[in-house]
């Protein structure tokens, strides 16, 4: 599915990595240490993939697409080193995390510094709507953040009010990806709704997929149960406290309710109910729903070529097996 996404845009992609690449230097040696630390681990680029993608099936991907795809994610990278500071996590893509490899201040001046840098990227654009969009993409993953602390103190856990947390965390990347590379090619504001709503399907079939991993055996031959640790009731859980009469959910929907954390029994037992009484089966169904959602979203008009990328990344972002 890869070869298929990048198919469209093989010699566009070679020419936005080495573009990327640059923009993580600094004359300072301790920043330019984390720098190089966050570009040599800096992913499969799926959403720079989707800003070039969405410029090619409108016109042509060039200079600006490249800035637009390279400020939204270094944005997106400034935010997860934040996350980690306030999650305390110890590693990001199989490695230690910035925080860890360095320290709390390292890692939160090093996010300041890729934020300044993307919005340096997005003034170079020369189009305002993408500053803006840019800016929209920041305020949203911050409210994300903090509505998701909000709705755990006051144990408000529901399928709406997790729909609109992962909107905010997630699904603004996608949208942003779309969005940018539209405005960037030139297109109609009515390619710019039907491609944000694909973006925003995608990146709701991105998260609830990547919810689902918590539930089952990590490397150390047990479901990880990391986002519950940290407060998250996703989706599957979301389901079972709602549906199901297991006497066992009682005291947790109690303790969630208090805003209280859950202890390690509790986990075992949530994810375990969650897998027993149909919660993993309710979040593929609703994976289903959004990727039915996403097809139909995409413009009649699009070559068979990219139409073939554009499918083959929402079927990599649902299948995907981390």
């Amino acid at each position: 599915m890869l070869s298929t996404i990048k198919k469209p845009i093989e010699q566009e992609l070679v020419a936005f990595k080495e573009y990327f690449k640059s923009q993580f230097k600094s004359e300072v040696p301790l920043l330019n240490s984390a720098l190089c630390y966050i570009g040599e681990a800096s992913g499969k680029m799926m959403r720079p993939m989707l800003v070039m993608l969405v410029a090619k099936a409108v016109s042509e991907v060039c200079n600006k697409t490249y800035a637009a795809a390279s400020a939204m994610e270094m944005l997106h990278t400034a935010s997860l080193l934040h996350d980690d500071v306030i999650d305390e996590s110890d590693k990001r893509r199989g490695r230690p995390s910035v925080n860890v490899k360095f320290n709390n201040n390292v890692a939160v001046l090093t996010g300041d510094f890729l934020f300044s840098q993307s919005l340096n990227n997005a003034a170079m654009t020369g189009d305002c709507r993408v500053v803006s969009e840019l800016a929209e993409l920041g305020k949203s993953l911050a409210r994300g953040e903090i509505l998701q602390i909000e709705l755990q103190q006051n144990g408000l856990f529901s399928e709406e009010n997790y729909l609109k947390v992962i909107s905010h965390k997630t699904a603004s990347l996608f949208i942003c990806s779309c969005v940018c590379g539209v405005y960037t090619a030139g297109g109609s504001e009515e390619l710019v709704a039907r491609f944000a709503q694909f973006g925003e399907n995608v990146g709701l079939c991105f998260q609830i997929k990547d919810d689902i991993f918590d539930y089952f055996c990590g490397d150390i031959g047990k479901p990880t149960g990391s986002d519950m640790r940290e407060g998250k009731i996703t989706l599957p859980a979301i389901y079972v406290l709602r549906e199901s009469a297991n006497p066992l959910l009682v005291p947790i929907r109690e303790k969630l309710k208090k805003g209280e954390f859950l202890d390690e029994k509790d986990i075992e037992s949530l994810i375990r109910i969650s897998i027993e009484e149909g919660g993993i089966d309710y979040a593929k169904n609703r994976i289903e729903y959004y990727r039915s959602q996403a097809l139909s979203s995409l413009p009649d008009d699009i070559p068979s070529g990219l139409r073939d990328a554009f499918v083959a990344y929402l079927e990599y972002t649902i299948s995907r097996s981390k």
